[in-house]
């Protein structure tokens, strides 16, 4: 039987993206992504728990991350998550995971980034996949309803 291996996530970078280019001229994007829950505990009062992710984007994704995105910006991602090893400077065995996008989509948001802020208001969002812009309808991507009372 086959597996599944799919990450979803919506959330803002927490810097600017980090861009290298291989040997072979491949760019590289890498940013960290925030996504953060909000819900009421019993009590009723508001909770908030952020998660950071690490974000690996190639080739077109890249350039189109290098050229639009930046720290704050509101993102939607979709890839595939990767552990893997590396060796740090002092020789020590590090271990790191991170999604591989193979999609994004910029939805505007906080400050400059993404597409101005337009999410909010249901304008076209920019889509990428491996380099090929498309333009979606993003009527109810971002919402600033109150979230449910449920932590999901």
């Amino acid at each position: 039987m086959a597996g599944v291996n799919k990450a979803i996530l919506v959330g803002n970078l927490g810097k600017d993206p980090e861009v290298r280019y291989l040997e072979d001229r491949t760019p590289v994007a890498s940013f960290t992504l925030a996504t953060t829950e909000t819900y009421k505990d019993r009590e009723g009062q508001r909770q908030s728990h952020t998660e950071w992710h690490n974000i690996v984007l190639w080739r077109g994704l890249a350039q189109v991350a290098e050229k639009y995105l930046k720290k704050g910006s509101s993102v939607y991602i979709e890839g595939r998550i990767r552990s893997r090893s590396y060796q740090d400077k002092d020789n020590q065995t590090r271990y790191i995971t991170e999604i591989v996008a193979d999609n994004m989509t910029m939805l505007g948001g906080r400050g400059e980034g993404g597409n101005g802020g337009a999410a909010e208001s249901g304008y076209a969002a920019n889509s990428y996949s491996g380099g090929a812009a498309t333009t979606k309808g993003a009527s109810s991507v971002a919402s600033n309803d109150e979230p449910d009372d449920l932590p999901f």
